[in-house]
């Protein structure tokens, strides 16, 4: 039996990097799930562009309990910032206990979820990403847990119905780690503000498919080799090998599932901090 828990995000919480402990958190109404299995099911479709389907092929369905928060445009954990509450992430986000977030890894995985414990319910899925990490240890014996936004929850509802669906506090819904599917973006990264030429840190955001990394390498101008990224933090990367880097940078990005793509010319040689570059590429 797989216990597990969701509880609102606190939009009270301050924007901060995080390395490695998260930060304070006040969980709302919550009450445990179990694992079932699930049957066989079509592509689903969440609200706005963001879309899903099934990971690898494996359909696995478990049920768990939301209960709901206002919507926040913060990134929390995973760095995204104010990109939660825009285009494509639109605010359908969620914190993941420590098994969902993995030490950053977990940041961009995507997950269908559904109700229909409650009559505002439509039993129409939507699609929600990992954008933040929840505490570990705030509900002992249970294996895992997810802080939804509001705006997550209320996707659930009947047309109309999603204050009242979050009127009810808790109810039980199921869940499933999908693909991700960014209808029409591509992968982009930010430049952190602190990066310099002998220090680059890269935010990564919006992959397609698995939505996490597992690996991040770097390929400077002039070179046939790839130089390994380190995770900083959260969905951030960085490389700081002790000496100048030679811009323009290439960047190949293994997935969770050990995908491979490479982003050539990601990084520009007159790369500014803070700036964001968008890349020609996303998996397929």
């Amino acid at each position: 039996m797989l216990l597990l828990l969701v509880s609102p995000i606190d939009c009270s919480r301050k924007l901060r990097k995080r390395r490695p402990h998260p930060g304070s958190h006040k969980p709302g109404h919550v009450a445990k799930g179990h694992k079932q299995p699930s049957a066989p099911g079509a592509r689903a479709t969440a609200n706005r562009n963001h879309t899903a389907a099934p990971l690898d092929g494996h359909l696995r369905l478990w049920t768990m309990v939301v209960s709901w928060s206002s919507s926040c445009d913060m990134g929390g954990a995973c760095g995204y910032r104010t990109a939660v509450g825009k285009q494509p992430f639109d605010s359908m986000i969620a914190a993941g206990s420590t098994l969902l977030y993995r030490g950053g890894e977990g940041c961009g995985a995507c997950y269908e979820v559904k109700c229909t414990s409650n009559e505002a319910c439509s039993g129409q899925p939507a699609t929600i990403v990992i954008t933040d990490q929840s505490p570990g240890g705030l509900f002992p014996g249970e294996i895992e847990h997810f802080d939804m936004s509001g705006t997550s929850m209320g996707a659930m509802a009947k047309p109309g119905m999603a204050d009242k669906l979050r009127a009810g506090g808790v109810l039980r819904i199921q869940y499933r780690r999908v693909a991700c599917k960014y209808t029409g973006v591509k992968i982009a990264f930010k430049v952190d503000q602190g990066a310099n030429p002998f220090y680059f840190d890269v935010l990564i955001e919006f992959e397609d498919d698995d939505g996490d990394l597992s690996a991040v390498e770097l390929m400077e101008a002039g070179s046939h080799t790839w130089t390994p990224m380190s995770r900083n933090w959260g969905a951030m990367w960085r490389l700081n090998n002790g000496r100048k880097l030679n811009a323009p940078f290439a960047l190949q990005l293994t997935s969770d599932s050990g995908r491979v793509l490479v982003a050539n010319n990601a990084i520009p040689a007159a790369w500014k901090p803070g700036k964001t570059y968008r890349s020609l590429v996303n998996y397929p």
